[in-house]
């Protein structure tokens, strides 16, 4: 008896919604943005934008033999 239902043609609608959605795109972008301004915080120095570092001119060494 239950091998009768087989038998019987059966209309499927398969339902895809397309609004609404795209907040893990939003959300990847804005986590990235964080990334890239954490690493260039972080090499700030390396990168020139200090602003703060002294380089001295000239180097004085004393170097004494016996």
């Amino acid at each position: 008896m239950a091998d009768d239902r087989d038998d019987v043609e059966r209309e499927h609608t398969t339902v895809v919604e397309t609004g609404g959605g795209g907040s893990g795109g939003v959300l990847a972008v804005v986590l990235l943005a964080i990334v890239v301004l954490v690493l260039l915080w972080v090499f700030r120095a390396d990168l020139g934008l200090g602003g703060k570092t002294v380089i001295p001119s000239t180097v004085n060494v004393n170097v004494n033999h016996n």
